[in-house]
């Protein structure tokens, strides 16, 4: 399935739009994620365990609305808008939100 954010896909019209397809994924950075980048903070460098947090959550909320695209007849997902925020006590869970137009190409 092609999911993508533009609000078309070259050489593949458009034939019916399905809907809007959307996926909230909340994932948390437990204790030692936290241990662990808060040594690299002070060392500097990159955070590959926070890192690995947002590329796992990035997936989960592809990998959903895939899924309410197929649910709902569509072969594909255009005009996809990704959005990134903190929640939870002491803000230590990540929410991806995922939204996107359904279609049939």
């Amino acid at each position: 399935m092609i999911i993508t954010t533009t609000p078309s896909i070259e050489g593949h019209p458009v034939k019916e739009y399905k809907g809007i397809v959307t996926s909230e994924v909340i994932i948390g950075a437990n204790a030692i994620r936290d241990f662990m980048a808060g040594i690299r903070d002070f060392f500097g460098g990159r955070s590959r365990t926070y890192e690995q947090v947002f590329a796992e959550a990035r997936f989960n909320a592809f990998r959903e609305i895939e899924q309410h695209a197929v649910n709902i007849g569509g072969n594909a997902v255009v005009g996809v808008r990704l959005s990134y925020e903190t929640v939870g006590s002491g803000n230590s869970m990540l929410m991806v939100v995922c939204s996107g137009t359904a279609v049939v190409i």
